[in-house]
């Protein structure tokens, strides 16, 4: 047998035969497939928030950081991973699923190990820490890639609850760290006690332990994606994914999700850092009142909520359609921001706990509607530009934590939140116009 011959064996081996989710589909070919992406995807997003569970020690243990520069370390990720899913949302037919899901969980390897070090010197420069959050982008850029191949292994009847499920557990990533990483930090993780731990005046913290305890489960999931996945007989260059642009659909779509997921992710990024210099140890309460909150605490709500969410809402789409939801995503997220910004400028703790249920409130809206806008784009656009359709808006959305955290250092917080608030009313209304009143043009 010859090489040719031999490497177009192996390649058939790992490709779908009688590929047609309507009429022929294999559920347990697309079940796998959506588990093990959505485990791979888990980590992702732990990648892509480290940062964000990371930067409120940094100054603890001996880095010397302004609020303005704490800001842009959370926002980096957002910035590259919004470039990254540019990228990734053309790779799903060019590479296969199976490619995609396993080099990609190779390369998250890279900012991991860049922070376990990074920590560990605090006279590591304000520039490097930089490069090491664009290198978490990575993370958060797999998603073009990951939920459009899924999809292609789904009916359209099935396509709201898969990706639904995929879109919000790869979220809870992002709780996931920022729950767990102040935890892990306080002990010295099993299997490199070794390590000297860092200093928190005099109390130690093993914040390295943050960025290397996902090790070995991105090994796995590499593992698992080249052994169990395979990918589907669709095929298509660059010039002719470009068609996704002449589709108006595309560029409204993209708007909603920006609403959703964007302030999302952008919130969910920004969220302990928000706490902390509003209500917190930073902020002009600090001196006045004692037992003021702390982000850490509270960081992981958000994303966590707002994950669930998701996943939850997933059936309910598929039942009653994606568009009604996104545009009562919409309007709550439009009343829960305006509410927030009433009390961003504090007097008193006691206004915290407002300000607390509002957010919450918020990034459950937030949910609802990320699994409505994935649930329409199947719906009102053929199959292989909904996939490419997918890809880019996720991308755009995907510049969420940069924009809100660029906005949070440069304005204040007060009048960003009614910026936020005025543009999910807009979004509200295009989404009523054009999806989900009755004779909508694109019923969704």
């Amino acid at each position: 047998m010859s090489t040719a011959t031999s490497r177009s064996t192996a390649a058939s081996r790992h490709v779908v035969k009688d590929w047609n989710p309507e009429e022929n589909w294999d559920s347990r070919l697309a079940w796998r497939t959506l588990t093990v992406s959505t485990f791979s995807m888990v980590i992702a997003f732990c990648v892509w928030f480290l940062v964000s569970a990371v930067a409120p020690k940094l100054n603890a243990i001996g880095f010397d950081l302004s609020k303005s520069q704490l800001y842009w370390l959370t926002s980096m990720p957002g910035l590259s991973a919004g470039f990254i899913r540019l990228v990734y949302m053309f790779l799903p037919p060019v590479i296969g699923t199976r490619k995609l899901v396993g080099i990609s969980s190779l390369l998250y390897l890279i900012p991991m190990l860049g922070w376990f070090f990074a920590v560990q010197d605090t006279t590591t420069s304000f520039g490097t820490l930089l490069l090491l959050s664009l290198l978490c982008g990575i993370g958060g850029g797999s998603f073009s890639g990951y939920m459009p191949s899924t999809g292609y292994f789904f009916p359209k009847r099935k396509q709201g609850t898969a990706l639904g499920i995929q879109a919000g557990v790869g979220n809870l990533g992002m709780s996931i760290i920022q729950l767990l990483g102040p935890w892990l930090m306080g002990f010295g993780l099993l299997g490199i006690t070794w390590i000297a731990p860092e200093r928190a005046g005099s109390s130690p913290l093993w914040v390295h332990n943050a960025a290397i305890v996902f090790l070995p489960w991105t090994v796995l999931a590499a593992i698992l994606a080249f052994t169990l996945l395979k990918d589907v007989p669709v095929k298509a260059n660059f010039r002719t994914q470009i068609d996704i642009f002449s589709n108006p659909n595309t560029w409204v779509m993209t708007l909603m999700y920006v609403m959703t997921f964007g302030l999302f992710s952008g919130f969910s990024a920004q969220f302990g850092l928000l706490i902390n210099n509003t209500f917190g140890d930073a902020s002009d309460l600090a001196g006045k009142f004692s037992n003021l909150p702390s982000g850490a605490s509270y960081a992981f709500l958000g994303p966590l909520i707002g994950s669930l969410v998701r996943v939850a809402w997933g059936p309910l789409c598929d039942r009653f359609g994606g568009a009604v939801w996104t545009f009562v995503s919409g309007i709550g997220m439009t009343i829960t921001l305006a509410f927030c910004a009433l009390f961003l400028n504090p007097t008193s703790p006691g206004q915290f706990g407002f300000f607390l249920a509002g957010m919450l409130a918020m990034f459950f809206f937030s949910g609802i509607g990320n699994a409505g806008t994935f649930k329409q784009m199947p719906m009102i656009m053929p199959a292989r530009q909904a996939g490419g359709a997918i890809g880019f808006t996720a991308a755009i959305g995907c510049f969420g934590p940069f924009v809100v955290g660029v906005a949070l250092s440069s304005l204040s917080a007060a009048v960003w939140f009614w910026i936020c608030a005025a543009f999910c009313l807009l979004c509200s209304a295009v989404c009523w116009f054009q999806y989900a009143r009755p004779r909508a043009p694109y019923p969704g």
